[in-house]
């Protein structure tokens, strides 16, 4: 007999999404993690004596209303505030843009009163696009196989009701909808607005954790993609858990827990155990093995089958593509402590401006020239930066007086050229990022006194993002959807029996989500009570 229904490998915040729910339903679930702490990227820690911080995700807007209120995540402790202002945007110049509710338009006007108007008209646009695509969110792409089995018709009854779904949007929604699965957001932006903060306000996000120009083809998905989130019900607005984003996952964890789910940390995973074309279990980095009906695995794919799952057990064409899975954000992420709170020239003192996103990167072609030299010299001489001090809205995370800023950087190569290791070039870049955030606010660098810093090549050794890909694989047209992780296996089903996706590397996709953990117990739940009924009738 097996020691459980369902081992998950890996307790990040889909991992544990997916405990809950599987706990929830009755199953015997074990939650097997590599770290000391639970939460994967999730995580708040001290990394400096008082001040602690979000270590690697940072900020809250995609993370799904209905899980947090299917696991009741509120009753485990989880509150999220909103920003006092959403995004702030200074230029060297001395402008600035500073967005959110009762602010955008007359600050957008202050640039350009043709973009004022503009503004609004396009963030309809993409809300009305975000509004029919959060439907899918938290269900299974149309799965393409082959054949005419029982596989082939479930994926055509999913089509038709994806069909269903986008002919909810007009003709030219779905036009919209097209360019922005294929258009560069840059071409777009250059097309609507006159104002370069306007554009970087978007493009912006069409960057965040994508590894490519603002003018690359499909990086108006990305933008696209920061666009489904909400706060408290407030659609587009972002926000901070307070405790940071170790909140977060400890309530999934105590949601899980009070279910019944084990959750075992310093429990690494070997390799998964493969009988008769069935994944079987686990083994530990210890030696212990761990037999289980499903096993449901919270890591990069390409992790998966190329270090834990057996060679023999997989099919050629199969390991040949998912090694070429791509992965790689262009992220350098830090965290700092400060002795006080920066006094940006184009906006000094304090104000509801230091809750907001503070984004260094005044246009697209800043970001362009960011990620261009990231491609040729391996980081950006000025990088995109985006600054956020969390302790202007949590004061439990920093000593009275003194705040904690989280800081993430693009744009750098995930594997620097010439062979040269982000372990000898960590401390320059960290420099380098600090006195660009200074350039835009005097005196930021004289305050940091204490700092946490994670190269790509930290990110991958502490938390298993390959490349320091925050989203477990780049959100490119060939990597989503019903291609994520690739054709055929987009229902959360690995190529083995019994193993399944729950992380990020399933649609859809990256940020802080539950959602490919929400999906993937769905999918085990209905294959558990298929195997249930096979039982019952002597199948």
């Amino acid at each position: 007999m097996n020691e459980t229904d369902v081992v998950i490998i890996g307790a990040g915040h889909n991992g544990l999404t997916c405990a809950a729910y599987l706990a929830i339903a009755g199953l015997r679930v074990r939650v097997v993690e590599r770290r000391k702490v639970v939460g994967g990227a999730a995580v708040t820690e001290e990394f400096c004596p008082g001040f602690r911080n979000s270590v690697a995700s940072y900020t809250v807007s995609l993370l799904n209303p209905q899980i947090i209120s299917d696991l009741k995540l509120a009753n485990h402790g989880l509150k999220i505030v909103e920003r006092r202002a959403q995004n702030f945007l200074p230029s060297p110049d001395g402008n600035y843009l500073l967005t959110g509710e009762g602010r955008t338009r007359e600050s957008v006007a202050k640039l350009s009163r043709r973009d004022a108007a503009e503004i609004e008209r396009f963030s309809r646009e993409l809300e009305a696009i975000a509004d029919v695509l959060r439907q899918f969110v938290l269900r299974a792409p149309p799965n393409i196989v082959e054949g005419f089995g029982i596989g082939a018709m479930s994926g055509a009854f999913n089509a038709i009701g994806t069909a269903n779904i986008l002919r909810r949007l007009s003709l030219e929604q779905r036009r919209n909808l097209l360019d922005l699965f294929t258009r560069s957001a840059g071409d777009m932006l250059d097309e609507r607005f006159e104002s370069d903060l306007v554009k970087a306000l978007f493009g912006f996000d069409a960057i965040v954790g994508n590894y490519a120009s603002p003018y690359a083809a499909g990086s108006a998905y990305v933008m696209l993609h920061h666009a489904f989130g909400e706060v408290n019900g407030k659609k587009g607005v972002w926000g901070h858990a307070i405790g940071g984003m170790g909140a977060i996952t400890q309530a999934m964890a105590r949601a899980a827990r009070g279910h019944g789910a084990e959750i075992e940390t310093e429990a690494g995973v070997r390799e998964v155990i493969v009988e008769k074309d069935r994944a079987a279990g686990v083994i530990l980095d210890n030696g212990e093995a761990i037999r289980a009906t499903y096993v449901a695995s919270n890591v990069n794919p390409k992790l998966l089958y190329t270090r834990l799952v057996p060679e023999d057990a997989l099919a050629p064409e199969f390991l040949t593509r998912i090694s070429r899975w791509r992965n790689g954000s262009g992220t350098f992420r830090m965290n700092v402590a400060l002795g006080a709170l920066p006094s940006f020239a184009a906006l000094p003192g304090a104000g509801d401006h230091l809750t907001a996103g503070i984004i260094i990167a005044p246009s697209l072609g800043y970001m362009d020239r960011a990620w261009r030299d990231a491609h040729d010299l391996g980081w950006s001489r000025s990088p995109v930066v985006e600054v956020l001090i969390p302790s202007t809205l949590d004061d439990s995370l920093s000593p009275p007086g003194q705040h904690v800023a989280s800081l993430f950087c693009q744009h750098v190569a995930p594997q620097l050229p010439d062979g040269k290791s982000w372990d000898d070039h960590r401390e320059e870049v960290a420099d380098l990022m600090i006195a660009t955030v200074d350039r835009y606010a005097p005196g930021f660098a004289a305050s940091v006194i204490g700092r946490q810093i994670l190269s790509p090549l930290d990110l991958e050794r502490q938390f298993g993002l390959l490349g320091g890909d925050i989203f477990h694989g780049a959100l490119t047209l060939n990597q989503l959807f019903s291609a994520r992780p690739m054709l055929g296996h987009a229902d959360y089903r690995g190529p083995l029996r019994g193993l399944y996706h729950c992380g990020s590397g399933a649609h859809p996709g990256g940020g802080v989500t539950g959602a490919p953990g929400h999906n993937a117990a769905r999918a085990i739940l209905a294959d558990h009570r298929a195997l249930l009924s096979q039982w019952r009738t002597g199948g």
